[in-house]
């Protein structure tokens, strides 16, 4: 589901990023593909220098779908930026995706909190961070945060995702299988 950011995937990734429907919610925005290009090569140089973790989402043949990433990482923690292609869009892959980066995040690179923030008109994306069972609206408990980022006005909506919830998530999930496979 999820490899190492290529160069070579740019063509694929730049033909979905500009779709009007994908556009106005990805936080890198490339107007041209030699920008995007230029963006992907800056986006490894920063995860090299540990600024960042970024992949690219593939479908189950290997193609390029989308990305998630990492930004400004600090104290252990960091914002979640993810967009998927509009073919895409409502086949899953959100969820898997999401579930192979916060593994690694968490259980490989030390992250303790991943916060996402969303634009209070982006219904999908506040849709899907709701069927997250281990995702949890912040706007209140964690009002630093939620201030900082609305600090010129009030766009965004504040989630986090612990480590800890995550894990337990996973113990639940695994005890489920576990209780389906002995009935």
């Amino acid at each position: 589901m999820l490899k190492k950011r290529d160069v070579a995937d740019c063509h694929a990734l730049f033909e979905l990023l500009v779709d009007p429907a994908v556009f106005p919610y990805v936080r890198q925005k490339a107007h041209s593909y030699d920008e995007f290009v230029f963006l992907t090569k800056q986006t490894i140089e920063a995860e090299e220098r540990g600024e960042l973790i970024s992949r690219t989402i593939v479908d189950e043949w290997g193609a390029p779908i989308g990305t998630i990433n990492l930004f400004d990482i600090s104290n252990q923690s960091g914002f979640l930026g993810t967009w998927i292609g509009k073919p895409y869009f409502g086949k899953g892959y959100n969820k898997v995706a999401k579930d192979a980066f916060f593994e690694e995040l968490f259980f490989s690179c030390d992250i303790q909190t991943v916060f996402m923030r969303i634009r209070k008109e982006n219904v999908r994306s506040y849709m899907a961070a709701n069927k997250l069972p281990y995702c949890t609206l912040a706007n209140e408990f964690r009002r630093d945060v939620y201030e900082q980022i609305n600090e010129k006005e009030d766009v965004y909506n504040l989630f986090q995702i612990e480590k800890d919830q995550y894990h337990l998530h996973l113990m639940r999930t695994m005890q489920d299988e576990l209780e389906i496979k002995e009935a």
